[in-house]
């Protein structure tokens, strides 16, 4: 997976910078790739390399709210991999703040607000996030 998202990572600034296919996915850039270093290095076991990946981009260059919300969601996910709770749900906060109809509909997200209910202490934060997320309907 490395190998090959270092590999597409180096596509993507030969090609300038630029975002290409923009119909496809949300395109094809450094952005997108190391948008999906992050998912691939959280799927992969290793959410240190996912926060550092998260770490190298910029939430403000994103195209769009949906695709920081989403970028969001999955800081979230490193966050929770990590043991760090209150960053976890701070950021899904921050997820919701950019679009909330998409994170309360995102599965990773309503599967991540699930498990921290019943893995720790609840917050009137957290309680909230799940009640508009519908998880405790």
């Amino acid at each position: 997976m490395r190998e090959l998202t270092d590999e597409a990572a180096v596509i993507a600034n030969e090609l300038g910078g630029a975002t290409v296919l923009r119909d496809h996915g949300g395109g094809f850039s450094p952005l997108t790739v190391q948008l999906h270093r992050i998912s691939a290095e959280n799927h992969a076991g290793d959410p240190r390399a996912a926060l550092d990946a998260a770490r190298a981009i910029s939430l403000e260059a994103l195209p769009s709210v949906e695709r920081r919300s989403r970028a969001l969601g999955d800081i979230a996910i490193t966050y929770d991999r990590l043991g760090r709770r209150s960053d976890c749900i701070r950021t899904l906060q921050a997820a919701e703040r950019c679009a909330p109809q998409e994170t309360h509909a995102r599965p990773a997200t309503k599967a991540l607000i699930s498990s921290l209910l019943v893995s720790g202490p609840t917050s009137t934060e957290l309680l909230g996030l799940a009640e508009r997320s519908g998880v405790l309907a």
